[in-house]
């Protein structure tokens, strides 16, 4: 049996994608929303079996990947999250770089050799990382506006990623993977795909509404926006805060949503202009993870508020 493992954003997909492209196998597709990141324990592994995983901190998924190993598979692991130690065996192989300029598509794209370079730019780009995304493409000798235009399918990519829920969601991961896969060029998904213009609006949509939202804390260095308890802010909070990073380029951003059993989901965006410490921050409390650039928490205890806004201050007060 085979198994492609991958985050349900930009980048888990856009990574697999290039690697499907260019060994097409029949798998089963293990995916989420983006911060269901514990996805090796959704495997039940069996020797002989082959597991790629992409795009989930190997810290996180320990003890699935050790039961994977354990049990004969043989795992390729492609990430740029915290990965804690690394296991050394035999059946694992693993590509892990957790520089802030990196995504793990940009690995993907180097272990291929570049041969699908374009799907890396869009995912560099929505993974939020524009200057990573213009210097890979340059071989490319793209336009402004297809560079453009990679730019927006990352971020939509991206925004599809985010929710607590599948239903959060305009498309089920896996669904969405499923529309990009016949499509060798990014240009011609654009162009073709209807998924793509749901997206477009549905970001749109979002947007607007995002950026109305109420600031709880407003600095030179640091702000803090409440989302309310609804589809669309969990569906917007992590691209409405990289858009935020890109136009406050030295102030971090924390974005707050109110969950619906009273507690906090919060992403958090470190400065851009010094991409380090979001997630050490996001860490130190429960359900928190990400990397050095952008970070989150799962699920805030109410009454750890006071104590994570304290964090995030004392964090990024420069």
């Amino acid at each position: 049996m085979i198994y492609d493992v991958s985050n349900g954003d930009a980048d888990g997909l856009c990574a697999l994608h290039q690697l499907r492209l260019a060994v097409p196998v029949s798998s089963e597709l293990v995916t989420g929303v983006k911060r269901d990141i514990n996805l090796l324990k959704r495997v039940d592994a069996q020797a002989g079996d082959e597991i790629i995983v992409l795009d989930v901190s190997l810290d996180k998924n320990r003890e699935g990947l050790l039961k994977a190993l354990n049990a004969g598979a043989k795992v390729r692991y492609f990430d740029h999250h915290f990965a804690g130690d690394i296991p050394e065996h035999p059946n694992l192989e693993t590509h892990i770089n957790t520089d802030a300029n990196i995504c793990t598509s940009l690995l993907v794209n180097g272990y291929l050799k570049s041969a699908y370079l374009p799907w890396a730019v869009a995912a560099a780009f929505g993974d939020n990382l524009f200057d990573s995304a213009r210097n890979a493409a340059e071989p490319l000798g793209l336009s402004d506006e297809q560079l453009s235009q990679l730019e927006h399918l990352g971020t939509l990519l991206n925004y599809n990623g985010y929710g607590v829920t599948l239903d959060d969601l305009y498309f089920n991961p896996e669904v969405l993977y499923a529309e990009m896969k016949p499509f060798e060029n990014p240009f011609d998904f654009i162009a073709q795909s209807k998924a793509y213009q749901v997206l477009s609006q549905g970001y749109a949509d979002d947007m607007q509404k995002a950026e109305v939202s109420e600031a709880i804390i407003l600095d030179d260095k640091y702000a803090a926006f409440m989302m309310p308890d609804e589809a669309w802010s969990r569906r917007v909070s992590g691209v409405y805060g990289n858009a935020l990073a890109r136009t406050y380029e030295d102030r971090a951003h924390a974005l707050i949503t109110v969950m619906e059993n009273g507690n906090y989901r919060v992403s958090v965006r470190a400065p851009m202009s010094n991409k380090t410490g979001a997630d050490e921050l996001c860490m130190g409390f429960p359900t928190g993870g990400g990397r050095k650039a952008a970070a989150g928490i799962n699920d805030l205890p109410h009454d750890m508020l006071d104590d994570f806004i304290q964090a995030f201050k004392e964090k990024y007060h420069g």
